[in-house]
């Protein structure tokens, strides 16, 4: 196997590269590092490029003898999505139609896409299986679900075989500490939980208390990184070696509140976090939690890494180890 990863600068991606490497697979990285990190690719060559430059992928693919695409590159805020959906559009739904044609033209027929929970949006049962029907309500999640289609006409049409891998919540960092989460601004609960803890925010937001949850708060489902990257390998091994092609949830079947998160997060780190109870987010809905069965089933895989104490330690772990952390007050605080 000779693989492209496609955004292999970011977070999910670069916790793969990694995994890619320690399981011996040749790769290089492809990333216009607008959201990515150069730092973070660190077990393979970088080409510097934009997914809707057809021509500069072809290239690439057909010089380094690329026979599989790892596919990460997509904007991938739901807020940001509502106000300046064009940027979803022209990324997620043009841009993967960019990487199909090149692989297309370089003859590349394998594809690992990360997908999304997104795309069912409010489902009125839990845990979420594959034969919910998708209604996305977001365009974050139309056009995950858009490229997931476009996905299965170039199979029926061309040729190619693709696993579309519908993450539920990814959490947690690097066991060893290399890398992890890097946004700014950060949107994502835990690291602003642990931000919170750390003195880096004067408090945690908690937005929505009235959900018809146990304790009225958004529930959830996290998969550890290194549990996503595990998934990864196994199921590009599955779709080169059957040749079929693949949709699956990717959980871990239990679901987390917020209230727990925090509970957690308190644990592992020792400090008080202070919270702050805020109204709903228009379109969050109470519960999204997987049914992981299909994807443990087909790829003999369950996570391993993905207990709520495990995903906080690791996550806190990589908080302490960045320089935007490293001051005096977080370190007599951890």
């Amino acid at each position: 196997m000779k693989a492209i990863v496609i955004g292999g600068a970011g977070y999910v991606g670069g916790h793969l590269c990694k995994a890619l490497a320690g399981a011996g697979i040749d790769f290089l990285v492809y990333d216009n590092l607008s959201t990515g990190h150069a730092d973070f690719v660190r077990w393979s060559p970088l080409v510097q490029g934009d997914i809707n430059d057809t021509v500069l992928l072809k290239r690439t693919m057909e010089d380094n003898g690329v026979d599989t695409v790892f596919h990460f590159a997509a904007k991938a805020y739901v807020g940001e999505s509502v106000v300046d959906p064009e940027k979803y559009y022209v990324n997620n739904v043009r841009g993967s139609i960019s990487l199909l044609e090149a692989m297309r033209g370089a003859g590349v027929r394998h594809i690992v896409f990360s997908s999304t929970c997104a795309v069912y949006g409010q489902p009125d049962r839990m845990p979420i299986n594959e034969q919910t029907t998708p209604l996305p309500i977001n365009p974050y999640g139309r056009t995950k679900l858009m490229i997931e289609s476009a996905l299965a006409d170039y199979s029926a049409a061309y040729g190619i075989v693709y696993a579309a891998l519908r993450y539920f919540n990814a959490a947690g960092a690097d066991r060893g500490g290399e890398i992890g989460e890097l946004h700014d601004p950060e949107p994502h609960v835990i690291p602003r939980i642990l931000m919170a803890a750390a003195g880096q925010l004067p408090a945690i937001e908690v937005m929505g208390t009235d959900y018809p949850t146990p304790d009225g708060t958004a529930v959830r489902d996290y998969i550890h990184v290194d549990d996503l990257a595990e998934f990864h390998l196994r199921a590009v091994r599955h779709i080169r070696a059957s040749g079929e092609s693949i949709t699956v949830n990717l959980g871990t079947g239990a679901g987390k509140s917020v209230r727990e998160l925090i509970d957690a997060a308190e644990r592992v780190t020792g400090c008080k976090i202070p919270v702050i109870d805020s109204p709903r987010r228009p379109g969050d809905p109470p519960s999204l939690v997987a049914d992981p069965a299909k994807a443990e089933q087909l790829l003999g895989y369950r996570a391993q890494y993905s207990d709520v104490d495990t995903v906080m330690a690791t996550a806190w772990q990589w908080l302490q180890q960045t320089s935007a952390v490293s001051s005096p007050s977080l370190q007599a605080r951890a």
